[in-house]
């Protein structure tokens, strides 16, 4: 028996090919002898071939002879299934010991393909937590385009984006605020927004669904700036008899209403967006024909701005005009010229590193999010160079800019080579990485032994931390199990599609890798079955 061992740069977890299958081994279980066999060759270098078939060799006994049948389906989620009139041929089910050494308590059509919708984040994050590393972060350089003289900045600001995930206002102010830290107060010139960092077609938002406004269906940017979202904040003040609106960040150009009628007598907050009969077609101008229910006190509403494209000029300007700041010029599109690039940034801001980036991303299913990491695994991970030891973010924004531009074209061949070179066979169907995608394909048994990979791995706390906990936090806190507070699931949700995907651990201390999706019209009536399927992984006795 003959295995290859393959590792990458950073061998933070590998793939055995050879004959899995053969004396009971399964794909999954070969995967994880290849996971273990990494791990004791990074201690014991000198000693790899030995313990690698040491290692192997035990397995091949444990495995022999294994039955190759797993059992049905619990009869508490085959009840559910019934009641929600999805049938068994429209699910697929997998769970198993995260160790992998033992035959799967569970395998239902395991290999089937199946819509995964969120849990492709799965993918995309544990892929960059293996190629970028934790401690990666994104850079946005500031470049000066003239002398600074008695506050005025004789030329014009360039902000380059480099795909940060997490530039939110607050992050904003805070580079906008170093800048004026450089003694600018004038700009004698334009704000040059440079995108150059990511080659995207223009989208309209409502192609996926017809929502335009919903965040979650805001397009990745080089240059991303809160979500290309609008936070409206409605507060009452019964004294005045009007709601108070703030808009963070506040947009130049916009006429942005700041009070509204308060209703003091409504019952109930109840639909209190509808209550205020709100018009957003126009990017130029928020309407609102309604009223506010004072019962409601303190609420947010997050809302994609109507002209994407526009969001980013609109809302750096906004910004520093309410800090005081003062342009001559316009805020507008364009490239920092080379022999700035060539040089250093004048200040640079800086992102939050990778594994605080990705909490965000699974905890709560942030798609814009999910896809700017998706792209620069693309442009970062398919140039070492950029990434090498002790170097995990580009230096002062200097190295990145010089990368080529994003696509999700590069970003999906770059995940599939990780994923054979890492896992082996049974690649997903790539789209934008982040499951916002009816095009988007995994099996169950595909995504159960990624996640057996990654248990195995050293940034296993930082993927663990990162997904949702049952009755606790992120899309699953108001999910209430037996098992509340044992699992880490990341959750997936699309029109006729449910899926669920982690670790649960069991009241026998075990932990086990769960895979649940559903495929049908009805997937959303079925969600009680995933909840039977978890609280049955957890009472294994």
């Amino acid at each position: 028996m003959f295995f290859h061992f393959h590792r990458m740069r950073h061998p933070r977890f590998a793939y055995v090919a050879g004959p899995a299958g053969a004396a009971g081994v399964t794909h999954c279980e070969a995967a994880h002898i290849a996971v273990r066999a990494a791990f004791y060759s990074s201690i014991f270098p000198s000693n790899f071939s030995w313990v690698f078939a040491s290692v192997v060799a035990a397995f091949l006994v444990l495995a022999a002879g294994r039955p190759a049948v797993a059992q049905a389906l619990p009869p508490e989620v085959d009840a559910a299934l019934a009641r929600a009139k999805v049938p068994r041929e429209a699910v697929a089910f997998w769970v198993s010991e995260v160790q992998g050494n033992a035959a799967p308590r569970l395998a239902h059509r395991s290999s089937a393909s199946m819509n995964p919708a969120s849990n492709m984040k799965l993918v995309t994050t544990i892929a960059a937590l293996d190629l970028l590393g934790p401690a990666y972060t994104w850079s946005t350089p500031v470049y000066l385009g003239g002398a600074v003289q008695s506050g005025v900045l004789n030329g014009n600001l360039y902000i380059k984006g480099g795909g940060d995930p997490k530039l939110v206002m607050e992050r904003l102010w805070l580079l906008l605020r170093r800048v004026q830290g450089l003694g600018i107060k004038t700009i004698a010139g334009d704000i040059v927004l440079d995108r150059s960092a990511f080659d995207l077609p223009d989208t309209d938002p409502a192609r996926f669904d017809g929502e335009p406004l919903r965040p979650y269906n805001a397009a990745p940017d080089a240059l991303l700036i809160n979500y290309k979202s609008v936070v409206m904040t409605f507060t009452p003040d019964r004294a005045a008899n009007v709601a108070l609106v703030q808009y963070d960040p506040p947009l130049a150009g916009v006429s942005l209403p700041a009070t509204l009628p308060l209703n003091p007598t409504a019952a109930d907050c109840g639909d209190y967006r509808g209550a205020l009969k709100a018009d957003f077609s126009d990017p130029l101008r928020f309407r609102f024909a309604g009223s506010y229910p004072a019962v409601c006190g303190e609420r947010v509403w997050p809302l994609a701005y109507a002209d994407p494209r526009a969001f980013a000029a609109r809302s750096i300007q906004g910004l520093w005009d309410t800090m005081g700041g003062k342009l001559s010029g316009s805020v507008r599109d364009g490239l920092v010229p080379a022999a700035l690039l060539a040089g250093k940034p004048a200040v640079t801001g800086t992102s939050n590193v990778l594994a605080d980036v990705i909490r965000d991303v699974n905890k709560f299913s942030n798609n814009v999010m999910a896809q700017q990491l998706f792209l620069t695994l693309g442009r970062v991970a398919a140039n070492p160079p950029a990434i090498s030891p002790g170097n995990l973010s580009a230096t002062e924004g200097v190295a990145d800019a010089k990368l080529p531009p994003a696509s999700f074209a590069a970003s999906r061949a770059v995940v599939q080579r990780w994923w054979r070179e890492r896992l082996g066979d049974d690649a997903p169907l790539l789209d934008n990485g982040s499951g916002l995608s009816r095009e988007e394909r995994i099996s169950a048994l595909a995504m159960g032994r990624l996640l057996q990979a990654a248990y195995a791995a050293p940034f296993m706390p930082e993927l663990m931390s990162s997904l949702p906990i049952t009755g606790v936090d992120g899309t699953l806190r108001r999910i209430k199990t037996r098992t509340s507070g044992t699992a880490h699931l990341k959750t997936g949700s699309l029109s006729g599609v449910v899926a669920l995907a982690g670790y649960v651990h069991a009241l026998n201390g075990k932990r086990y890798v769960l895979v649940a999706l559903i495929n049908h019209p009805n997937a959303a009536d079925a969600r009680p079955a995933l909840d039977a399927l978890v609280d049955w992984a957890g009472r294994d006795l």
